[in-house]
């Protein structure tokens, strides 16, 4: 595939501090690139560098081929879909999406012609003389996605455009987004802290923590082959505990040693060892490679999320099978569920569920929410 947008050794700082480090990332042509991370890792720096709001302190920003470190955004053959829409509220959605081709003297057939094709694939024809006003934030959000392609720009950068919705139309969006990059062929450039929203979504997922990329992959490597604790632990669920790896396909954890699928280590080497909670199954005591107790339950539905105690590390664990609170149980592990990791600076910060609750992971996520609306009344109206 043709590269589109390369980062070569981007970095940047706001008031001494580092917020992108040495970036290093290559994005090619019809792909679905997601940028996902924690509030403050730097992806919506990494976005708004593309764009062109910000200039890199240090390293090159190559757009098929050309350096356009010095050219502003309305010289790029680019387009961005911000957290807030920014519609023109005196305009119905029909002179919204036309706005930027009347602008630019596009004949008055040209513009009928591409508005109603975008209007078409946004799924809003028959909206075209509604005030934007009247709209729900989704059918708001479609007409600022369909704004942004009738320039036919190369590529659409998403700055969390599905963060003020509700779960079930996030979810809906979501798929809408990947039918209309699918039927477009342009590059879409996803910026987004949901983990689920990026997996669902993306050709490609980059994940960043700290102003630097952790991982770079498909959807089902970095959730199959997390390369260190944080990426592990960002992504879903997982229990990460410290290991030995005695030799080639053989490693110890929790007290027992057990067979996996990675070689590679040296001897004796100390690794983190990351197993996920629907990876594990329950068997009876005696026959389980680790034992523990029950320390809590909860029911979501379509399994049940279990916390066992083994030696004073909470592991969690995804199962349709019911245990009690309390009941002593053995888990069997297979081969092929044990990951090994190298060592890292995340090491000992993640993995046990000592702390877990859903009530608290709930907080967390409504805290990010509202950091993130801070952010955006923070920041200025974009230029249409």
């Amino acid at each position: 595939m043709k590269k589109i947008v390369e980062l070569k050794n981007v970095s940047k700082s706001f008031d001494g501090e580092l917020v992108l480090d040495h970036i290093n990332l290559d994005i090619y042509d019809n792909e679905f690139l997601t940028l996902l991370g924690p509030s403050g890792c730097g992806k919506t720096t990494t976005l708004r560098i593309i764009g062109g709001f910000e200039s890199a302190d240090e390293g090159d920003v190559i757009f098929m081929g050309e350096r356009i470190n010095d050219v502003p955004p309305h010289k790029r053959n680019v387009n961005t879909v911000f957290q807030r829409y920014a519609l023109f509220p005196h305009l119905n959605v029909y002179e919204n999406v036309a706005f930027s081709l009347r602008e630019k003297k596009v004949p008055k057939d040209e513009i009928h012609e591409r508005v109603t094709e975008m209007i078409k694939l946004v799924a809003l024809s028959g909206f075209e003389k509604r005030s934007v006003t009247s709209l729900s934030g989704g059918q708001q959000q479609r007409v600022a996605i369909a704004r942004a392609l009738v320039n036919r720009p190369k590529v659409l950068l998403l700055d969390e455009p599905l963060a003020a919705l509700d779960l079930k139309l996030r979810k809906d969006m979501q798929q809408e987004l990947k039918n209309i990059q699918k039927a477009t062929g342009i590059t879409f450039i996803f910026v987004t802290h949901d983990q689920e929203e990026a997996l669902s979504m993306s050709d490609t997922v980059v994940v960043m923590s700290n102003g630097r990329i952790q991982q770079i992959g498909t959807p089902i490597d970095i959730y199959n082959e997390p390369v260190n604790a944080f990426v592990a632990d960002f992504i879903g669920e997982s229990n990460i505990v410290d290991g030995v790896m005695l030799r080639d396909r053989k490693v110890s954890f929790s007290g027992h040693v057990f067979d996996c699928v990675d070689s590679g280590f040296g001897p004796k080497e100390p690794v983190d060892v990351v197993v996920r909670p629907e990876d594990v199954d329950i068997v009876p005591e005696d026959k389980g490679m680790l034992k523990g107790v029950v320390t809590s339950v909860t029911f979501l539905g379509v399994h049940y999320e279990i916390i066992v105690d083994i030696n004073g590390f909470k592991w969690m664990i995804q199962t349709t099978d019911f245990v009690d609170v309390d009941e002593h149980i053995g888990l069997y592990i297979e081969p092929e569920a044990i990951h090994i990791m190298k060592k890292s600076e995340y090491s000992g910060m993640f993995g046990d569920y000592s702390s877990f609750s859903m009530e608290l992971d709930e907080i967390g996520e409504l805290e990010q929410i509202e950091e993130l609306a801070e952010e955006a009344a923070a920041e200025s109206e974009p230029e249409a």
